[in-house]
């Protein structure tokens, strides 16, 4: 399948601001199942964009600009060819002596440890005594369930959270958003000394899907690493198994490691952010317009660490509303 995406973040700021850099995370990734066909960035005012690969391979395009302004544009384009996986119907994969042989081989020691929006909590124990997460079953089998199971748990409400809420306001209110279904998600499958990391990408919304994430957004899932299988995809906001509707972009420990923008500015000044996606397939009519944008709203920092900063922060928590 080959989909088109047009990804548009407007900055804006009262009054100007005098300097701002930013890097940004849009650029889809290269692997077995997915290729990058062609990207493009463009920024406005005119930047010297670099481009640079994380530790964890994600491309990052980085930028400043030093004059004043009142208004960043950043509008990324792209075209990705995404193959559904077909080895995982009727299969079970690796039992667990031959998954701690074969992590104990390799090095996935930064997705097995706790990391910022994806640590363990009282919450987080009593909700893994309640869905019985032990090592049972065949790990696939029973991460299977897992998804399940936090699919049928939470309700997906946008507005319940923030890009910095921990997780235990998610298992309070037993609601949230798509980022903190994976956090808790992989907060859970690490408890079982399986590597799990976060996926930050986009999700194809097909005519009869019933997704419960809603078209016009990022979203976010998660991969776990189970040994025969190697690196499968859930997406419990969905439940879903990882297909050829999820378009990966970046992968990390958690949201932390992968936000589409994150910048900071010098200057005091009010701070606005609109965003907007659209993904279709490249069959399919091109609209001449994206979508209404979603809009985020920050109030004056008087601090020399930029506004944009903070609502950069949020831009991902926005486009999973």
């Amino acid at each position: 399948m080959n989909y088109s995406i047009r990804h548009s973040t407007t900055f804006c700021y009262e009054p100007a601001v005098a300097e701002s850099v930013m890097e940004v995370r849009t650029q889809p990734r290269n692997d077995v199942r997915q290729r990058c066909l062609a990207f493009s960035l463009d920024v406005r005012p005119k930047a010297n964009v670099m481009l640079y690969r994380d530790f964890f391979g994600n491309a990052v395009h980085h930028f400043d600009i030093p004059g004043r302004h009142k208004e960043i544009e950043v509008s990324a384009q792209a075209m990705v060819e995404v193959q559904a996986r077909t080895d995982l119907d009727g299969s079970v994969g690796s039992d667990w002596d031959d998954l701690d042989e074969r992590v104990s081989e390799g090095d996935y020691w930064e997705m097995l440890a706790p990391s910022q929006f994806a640590a363990s909590t009282e919450l987080l124990q009593k909700l893994a005594s309640q869905l019985r997460m032990q090592r049972r079953d065949m790990p696939f089998v029973l991460l299977k369930e897992l998804n399940a199971q936090l699919y049928e748990y939470f309700d997906y409400a946008p507005n319940t959270t923030t890009v910095n809420s921990p997780i235990d306001d998610a298992l309070r209110a037993e609601r949230g958003v798509c980022q903190d279904f994976a956090h808790i998600m992989i907060a859970l499958v690490r408890s079982l000394k399986i590597p799990c990391r976060y996926v930050s990408g986009y999700l194809f919304h097909a005519d009869k899907a019933k997704d419960r994430s809603p078209a016009g957004a990022t979203h976010a899932w998660v991969e776990a690493y189970l040994g025969e299988l190697g690196w499968v995809a859930f997406d419990p906001t969905n439940y879903l198994l990882g297909c050829e509707r999820h378009i990966r972009v970046a992968v990390g420990r958690d949201y932390a490691d992968v936000p589409p923008t994150r910048g900071v500015h010098r200057g005091e000044a009010e701070g606005e952010l609109r965003v907007s996606v659209l993904v279709t397939e490249v069959d399919a009519p091109a609209p001449e317009e994206l979508p209404p944008a979603m809009t985020i709203r920050s109030p004056r920092d008087t601090s020399t660490r930029a506004a944009s900063a903070d609502i950069v922060g949020q831009q991902q928590q926005q486009q999973q509303q």
